[in-house]
Parts: C-alpha cells; structure tokens; sequence
C-alpha cells in the first residue's frame, strides 16, 4: 500500500525481455534498507524487488519482474534506459498518509491533452479510457504516475489536475509534454462503490 507521495526519482539502467520485462533502477534509497521481496511504486506501477547492489556514485539499484500484464497495462513498455520514474516505498504501520490510499494497482494509461500554466502552476489535461470516467469526480483523488492528485474538474472525456511548483520539481511532471501517456489508478473507495452499485 503507498499514498501516491513520491520519495525519490528513479533512472531506469537496464531493461530486457519482451513477453516479461526485467528492470534494474538506480535510486538514492540506501542499498541496505531494501530487500528481496518489497514492494516499490514505479511511477505508480506496484512491483516486487528481486535483487539490490550498490552503485560507485552512492546510489544504489533494485531490479524488479514486470509480468504481460503490466506491460499491457501500464506505460512500461515505453521505458528505455534513462527514463526517469517516479518512486515510493511501501507503507509501514504508522507512516504518515500523506496523499491517499493508493494500492499500486494500474487501471489504465491516461493521455496529456494539454499543459498550461497558470500562474507558477502548471494545468495538466488528461484523456483517460472511457471505462475509467465514471470513477474519476470532481474534487476526487487520483494517481497518476505515481503521484496523488486532486480532480480540479471533469469536462465531458477529459479531466484536469493542477501542478505545484515544489510537485514538478521533485518528480518527473516537469519532463512530461503534451501527448505523453501516464500511469492512472483511480480512487480506491470510487471503484467500490461502483462495483456496489451494479447490484442495486
């Protein structure tokens, strides 16, 4: 379980395979506090670490398995070595919830329509897959790429978010341009109650 507030910004270094991918991503978590087994947010991507080294300019690199499915779901297959990504530990009991629950759970990958600032902030407008409209409100949480998010609005199939400054300077939001593909989980709570409601 994560809360979509970004910890670090990760460089992929390696990555092979097709069918299943693996990756290896350089971070500054120190190479002793991971272990085989945790669970790391990849620009909002869940996955299990199976090996950890350290690197000669103290950082430290984890490589994951990312299965057909998540490659089909999610942005991976368009990362390369030197993408950026966004990163996040796994909740301990009693960490602070920062942003919301956020489970690491890809639902799908969202469009860029646009980006606008707006004052020192910058207007991001998504179009995300139609299935995925009616869990996304106004004023509602959203992850994208791994950063939790507030729906500012809705507006017919496309929904907008706005962008502090300190938000695009210590994630990899100040890269992105109009037509890039993100990472979208919506909120957890939104996709019980819609399960709910198809049994009234």
């Amino acid at each position: 379980m994560f809360t979509g507030i970004v910890s670090d910004l990760g460089e992929v270094i390696d990555m092979e395979g097709a069918e299943e991918a693996r990756l290896t991503i350089a971070s500054r978590y120190p190479a002793q506090s991971i272990a085989p087994g945790d669970s790391i947010a990849c620009s909002g991507v869940c996955l299990t670490v199976t090996q950890i080294r350290e690197l000669v300019d103290a950082r430290s690199a984890f490589s994951v398995q990312a299965s057909a499915e998540t490659l089909n779901k999610t942005t991976l297959r368009r990362w390369d070595k030197g993408t950026r990504i966004n990163l996040e530990r796994a909740l301990k009991l009693g960490d602070q919830l920062g942003g919301h629950i956020v489970l690491g759970h890809v639902d799908g990958t969202a469009e860029i329509v646009s980006i606008k600032p707006e004052g020192r902030s910058r207007r991001f407008e998504f179009r995300p897959p139609l299935v995925l409209l009616p869990y996304i409100a106004p004023k509602g949480s959203i992850c994208l790429d791994g950063t939790s998010l507030t729906v500012n609005e809705v507006n017919g199939e496309t929904f907008g978010v706005n962008l502090i400054p300190h938000t695009l300077a210590v994630t990899t939001w100040g890269f992105f341009r109009e037509g890039d593909a993100v990472n979208l989980e919506v909120d957890m709570l939104a996709r019980y109650v819609a399960r709910l409601r198809e049994f009234e």
